[in-house]
């Protein structure tokens, strides 16, 4: 996409966020785009909510999994906010649940008090993961097994082509490495078979030491929409031994399980595979194209799984 076309993504988008709300009965007057990478993040001002409209996913993009991905993630963000975990928060002035506007899928949360050093993905002490991942465990609704690597990443091996530096070797190696992942990362049944006596849970799905607002009031977690049921792990993947060692320091102090090493090598594997599928997305993305080339490098210097 071309920088008009993305601009003009990001318009549309804004204008169905601004017209969902007034159908919902939001009084905006002047909508701004705070954010926009993967999602278009929107402050519809005056009022305190925030509309967050997906315009790149890894995820299958159909109407209905699109819906109930969104849905999940409302539902544990409210359902976290009632146990006192510091959270963003969906709106209260809105119905809690997805919108679909112009072909745009949306949900809106409350509005961050967001402090003056506040820098997009800038990270938190692992002992922060801890804690959610403690909070967690208690969610009671059922969730998907490790979707980030079931849900979207099997279009995405499988739509791969030789561009952006990625070669034909690439492709066929990561099509037989995703098979071998699959092969255990498929279902719970799978997992355990694989990993006899690992237990999983509810875990965040896309790094939460690094999901973070950084409010007036203190850290807030953020962006659930990859929420999901794996080992603790998953949320560890191609963070560094440092803040693996982190993690594990803060899980002792807590009394709860240090990270397993074969099954944190089998989430960062399957995470390297992701960043590999990613490059599908280049076209609606083309900022991707740089990182991916270092995560490319990464994975090439990095053994086979299996």
């Amino acid at each position: 996409m071309t920088p008009e076309e993305l601009a003009e993504r990001t318009r549309r988008a804004t204008d169905a966020a601004v017209a969902a709300g007034r159908e919902l009965g939001l009084g905006i007057e002047q909508p701004t785009v705070l954010h926009d990478v993967f999602s278009v993040v929107v402050h519809l001002r005056p009022e305190p909510v925030v509309a967050r409209i997906p315009v790149v996913t890894t995820a299958n993009p159909l109407p209905d999994r699109q819906n109930a991905r969104q849905q999940r993630e409302l539902d544990v963000a409210a359902w976290l906010d009632t146990q006192g975990v510091p959270v963003v928060p969906p709106s209260v002035r809105v119905p809690r649940r997805p919108v679909r506007r112009d072909g745009f899928a949306m949900t809106f949360w409350e509005l961050a008090d967001v402090a003056e050093d506040h820098e997009p993905y800038r990270g938190v002490d692992l002992s922060y993961s801890v804690a959610l991942h403690a909070a967690l465990r208690g969610y009671p609704a059922e969730l998907p097994f490790l979707s980030p690597f079931n849900d979207g990443l099997p279009e995405m091996i499988a739509g791969l082509r030789p561009q952006h530096g990625l070669t034909a070797s690439d492709i066929e190696r990561a099509r037989g490495e995703f098979d071998r992942l699959r092969a255990v990362l498929a279902d719970r049944e799978s997992f355990h078979r694989a990993f006899p006596g690992v237990p999983v849970q509810p875990v965040q799905g896309d790094a939460p030491s690094h999901n973070v607002i950084r409010t007036r009031a203190g850290i807030l977690f953020s962006d659930f929409e990859d929420i999901t049921c794996g080992p603790v792990e998953w949320d560890l993947a191609m963070l560094g031994e440092d803040a693996v060692t982190a993690y594990d320091r803060a899980a002792h102090e807590r009394g709860v399980r240090r990270t397993d090493p074969e099954v944190l090598r089998a989430m960062e594997s399957a995470r390297r595979l992701q960043f590999v599928g990613c490059f599908t997305l280049i076209p609606q993305l083309p900022i991707l194209a740089a990182p991916l080339a270092e995560a490319l490098d990464d994975w090439r210097a990095t053994a086979e799984f299996g």
